[in-house]
Order: C-alpha cells, then structure tokens, then sequence
C-alpha cells in the first residue's frame, strides 16, 4: 500500500489494550525501529476538549468532534478531510525519520477510510487484539490495562455500542488487509494481558521488512 510513511495498524474492540500497547511500542521501539504512536481517539478527545483549538484546526470542527464522540459514531467518507489533517498534524508534530515505524490505533476505522488512507501511509502489517465481549467488559472493570481513569464513556450502555460498531465496521478491516496481502497477527486478549506480553509476541511476529 502507497503511503509514504510506514505504519502498522492496532485493531481491537474497545478496552483490549491497543492504547497501552501503541504506547509500549512508542517508548521502546520494536525490532529496533522507533515507533510513533498515533491514538486517533486520544487526539479527537483533545480537539473535542478545547473551545478555542490551536491551528489548524478550527472551532467548528472542535464542536463537531464533541458532536460525534457524544453520539459513539465513526467519522464517515465525507469526514476523511478532518481525519487526515489529524493525522497530518500529528506528523509535523513528531516528524518521523526514514525507518521509523507510525503506530495506528483507532485510524483507520473501517474499509472505505483503509482506501482513503493509503495516500498517507503504507500499512505493512496488522496486530488484531482478539477479545471477546465479556473480556472487554472484565478488562474495562478491572482497568485491566491502566488506561481507564477519566474516561466518560465506558458506561455499559456505550461499551456495548461500541463493540456493535466494532463488529459491523471495524473487524472487517482484518479482512481487507489481509486481501491486500498485508500479514496479520492475531493475539489473543484475556482479562489480564499486558502490553509487555503482547509486545513480546510482536516482536516474533510483525515483519518490518
């Protein structure tokens, strides 16, 4: 895939450790590549948090990601603009080096965006938490991770929606990359894996050449 920077993409249902995992790789690099973690959601929460954004972005689309976090919908084609200037920013922001590996996790969200984003990086390979719904809800409860505290949407009600969206749109993202000839490593998730554990398994799995 074209982009031109290297990436590898975190796919997993909410509460299954992509944010402790990307941040792991971000602070001690993988197969020796420094990796640059990208958490998509971390950076929407930032912008839906400020009334006054700094640019490029502006108080309109400040208020439309309040809008679309509050409703647990997923930025459609029509979005993408906004999409890729946050992940534009998040560039200039941390300026990768050649060799440097981008760590996706939350971006992007399902097919039509997976089209739309190989002009901005080449996904080399894909790391599928595997976690079943019950895992997720015991993961969530225990803060299982160490990435929970503050967060205003992990009610039932909004996990269980999440993990409906993650079913119809984002799972199949698994799928088209592995089409497309991109490896897939499946991990699977129980209520107490770590990000060290994943990492370890990463480390005898994701090809980097």
């Amino acid at each position: 895939m074209a982009g031109a920077v290297h990436a590898i993409l975190i796919v997993g249902p909410t509460g299954s450790g992509k944010t402790p995992l990307g941040d792991l790789l971000a602070s001690e690099g993988l197969s020796g590549a420094v990796c640059h973690h990208f958490d998509f959601g971390e950076r929407l929460r930032a912008l839906a948090g400020t009334e006054r954004p700094k640019p490029p972005f502006t108080p309109e689309e400040a208020a439309f990601v309040r809008d679309i976090l509050a409703s647990g919908a997923l930025l459609e084609d029509n979005d993408f603009p906004l999409a890729s200037k946050v992940f534009s920013a998040f560039l200039a922001d941390r300026r990768p080096q050649r060799g440097d590996i981008i760590v996706l996790n939350g971006l992007p969200r399902h097919e039509s965006q997976a089209a739309a984003f190989d002009a901005l990086a080449s996904v080399r390979a894909v790391v599928y938490l595997s976690c079943p719904a019950h895992v997720v809800f015991e993961r969530i409860r225990a803060d299982a991770a160490g990435d929970r505290a503050g967060r205003a949407d992990d009610d039932m009600a909004a996990v269980e929606r999440k993990l409906a969206i993650f079913a119809q749109r984002t799972a199949p993202l698994v799928e088209h990359y592995s089409s497309h000839g991109v490896p897939v490593v499946v991990l699977d998730v129980s209520p107490v894996t770590t990000a060290a554990q994943m990492r370890d398994r990463l480390l005898k799995e994701v090809p980097l050449g």
